[in-house]
């Protein structure tokens, strides 16, 4: 096996899932080109997540990825999701067209993550849990992007942010069809299998990891999607800080890439479950105690407490997703982890929306507590199926 395919994989990854977060990278921008309310971001975020669940529903029971090229559908989904981008820097867009835009960019973002992983899988039956952490970790960074972009262009027009994404996911698309053949271990599936949508669940090993994922996903997104507010909240109420969110943004949420690869390795030695376990086990203890920390007048101690967030937020999953995929039938391996996406994109959804409506009628930092409810629910997941 070349030494480059790993490479390749995780750098098509990166450039392909900036799609993911570029709306909120410039949200303060298009709240003001196109005269949106304060709770824009919170929809944005949802219309892209909602365009990623019917995607995957879509590629899920149409078995995309395991009967055609998997590089061919990364490719295809790198362009439209581009395209798609490209639309909002379009004059004239109003609330309504940004979340059509961003659902369809979301749509086909749904053949780039899973189909990027399945892709992985296919060249890596050993070593899969090192092999996702540096996947992962690139759409963490891929993912926090959007806002590095947004400081690096501050003396240029907003649009650029849109257009450097939108370029990105095509290189990436055609990285991915022209370096990355088929993988050795592939197994092709011939036909549409509708009830494999279904059937993946019968296997109660697959089931606890997906419950597992579940968990982790109801905390995640809220986490990416809000940090720029938590930390404008936290500069109104300390005047005194002078903090560059576009940054700071950037590097609570890029850190997780490292944490991502830095859990495949631990996971070498400990298991992959758990190493999952501990993460999520983490991340709780940082929802649970956010209302403390989120007000704390010392600003290194907010800093810091939101970077280890960051950190143990998205470090189980590439673990969750090499424990769904190797449970999996092989035949279907591709269609279980867009199943698996599909439904925890859409608790993600319902999670979004919670928080978003809950700062609607309050500002306190005790919402994001709420959060504990899906590392909680994911820890007595794996906890079960831990064998000591």
């Amino acid at each position: 096996m070349p030494r480059y395919i790993l490479p390749i994989i995780v750098i098509s990854q990166f450039f392909c899932t900036s799609l993911w977060f570029a709306g909120n990278g410039v949200i303060n921008d298009l709240a003001i080109e196109f005269s949106l309310q304060s709770n824009a971001l919170g929809h944005l975020t949802s219309a892209v997540q909602l365009g990623f669940i019917v995607g995957t529903l879509v590629f899920a029971i149409l078995s995309i990825a395991d009967r055609y090229y998997p590089s061919r559908v990364f490719l295809f989904s790198a362009l439209l999701g581009a395209c798609f981008n490209l639309g909002i820097i379009v004059e004239g867009n109003t609330l309504l067209s940004l979340l059509i835009l961003r659902f369809f960019t979301g749509f086909f973002l749904a053949g780039i993550y899973p189909v990027g992983m399945k892709i992985a899988a296919d060249y890596y039956e050993k070593g899969l849990g090192k092999a996702l952490g540096f996947l992962v970790g690139a759409l963490v960074v891929g993912t926090a992007f959007p806002h590095l972009l947004k400081e690096i262009t501050q003396a240029y027009p907003w649009r650029y942010v849109v257009v450097a994404t939108s370029v990105m996911a095509v290189i990436g698309g055609l990285l991915m069809v022209i370096l990355v053949p088929n993988g050795p271990f592939r197994k092709s599936s011939q036909t549409t299998d509708v009830l494999a949508f279904f059937m993946v669940f019968k296997n109660r090993k697959f089931r606890s990891f997906a419950y597992g994922y579940f968990g982790h996903m109801w905390e995640l997104y809220v986490f990416w999607a809000f940090v720029p507010i938590i930390i404008r909240k936290y500069m109104s109420e300390h005047p005194q800080s002078l903090l560059n969110v576009p940054i700071l943004s950037f590097i609570i949420i890029a850190i997780g890439g490292l944490a991502c690869i830095l859990s495949g390795y631990l996971a070498q030695k400990i298991g992959n479950q758990r190493t999952a376990f501990l993460a999520l086990f983490l991340s709780c203890g940082c929802c649970l105690i956010s209302p403390w920390i989120l007000s704390t007048q010392y600003e290194y101690l907010f800093i810091g407490f939101l970077v280890f967030w960051g950190i143990v937020v998205v470090a189980d999953s590439p673990l969750l997703s090499t424990l769904v995929a190797q449970n999996a039938t092989p035949e279907i391996k591709g269609t279980a982890l867009t199943i698996v996406n599909c439904l925890g994109f859409t608790i993600s959804i319902i999670s979004i929306q919670l928080v978003s409506g809950m700062l609607g009628w309050t500002n306190s930092n005790g919402i994001y507590a709420v959060l504990a409810i899906g590392p909680i629910m994911g820890l007595m997941a794996l906890r079960r199926k831990i064998n000591y």
